[in-house]
C-alpha cells in the first residue's frame, strides 16, 4: 500500500531539509567563533604604522630560524647572515595550534652549543611556533613557523 505524496508532505520535507541546513550552519559558526577569536593584533591601524620600519630592521639582522622537534624537545637554531649563532639578548617562544589558543605552550629555552633547547610535548598535528627574539642592540625579530608533528595520512 503506497500513500499519495501531497503538498503537505512536500512542504514538510522542504522545511525539514532547510531546518537541518540552517541548524548545521549555526553550530559550525558558533564552533568557529568560539575556537578562534580572529585577532592577530589589538589595533591593526596602529600596527600598520610601524610595520615597514620594523620589517626593514628585522631584515637587516639577516637571521634565520630552523626548528627541530624530536618528540621530547624543541631545538631552535638561530643564525645570523654569516652562519654564526645570532647574538640574542632575549628569547620568547609560543607554540600552539594555528586556530585556537587553548593548547598554547611557552617553553623555557636554555642555550646549548649555539642552539636553544627546551623540553616540549606536542600531540600530533599542525603547530605554529611564534618566535620573538631581541638582538643585543634592541632590534626585535619576529617569525612564525609552521610545524607538523606526527604522521600524515594521505
Amino acid at each position: 500500500m503506497t500513500r499519495e505524496l501531497t503538498g503537505k508532505h512536500v512542504l514538510a520535507i522542504t522545511v525539514a531539509a532547510f531546518a537541518t541546513i540552517i541548524g548545521v550552519n549555526i553550530v559550525m559558526a558558533v564552533k568557529a567563533v568560539g575556537t578562534f577569536p580572529g585577532l592577530e593584533v589589538a589595533n591593526s591601524y596602529v600596527a600598520s604604522q610601524v610595520f615597514d620600519r620594523e620589517r626593514q630592521a628585522q631584515q637587516a639582522l639577516g637571521w634565520t630560524v630552523t626548528p627541530d622537534y624530536d618528540g621530547t624537545r624543541l631545538v631552535l637554531t638561530i643564525r645570523e647572515a654569516q652562519g654564526n649563532p645570532a647574538p640574542i639578548r632575549d628569547l620568547a617562544v609560543t607554540v600552539g595550534r594555528p586556530t585556537y589558543v587553548k593548547d598554547d605552550q611557552h617553553p623555557q629555552f636554555t642555550y646549548q652549543g649555539g642552539q636553544y633547547v627546551a623540553p616540549l610535548q606536542l600531540a600530533s598535528g599542525l603547530w605554529t611556533i611564534h618566535v620573538r627574539a631581541v638582538s643585543r642592540d634592541g632590534t626585535e625579530f619576529r617569525q612564525r613557523l609552521d610545524h607538523y608533528h606526527g604522521s600524515r595520512v594521505n
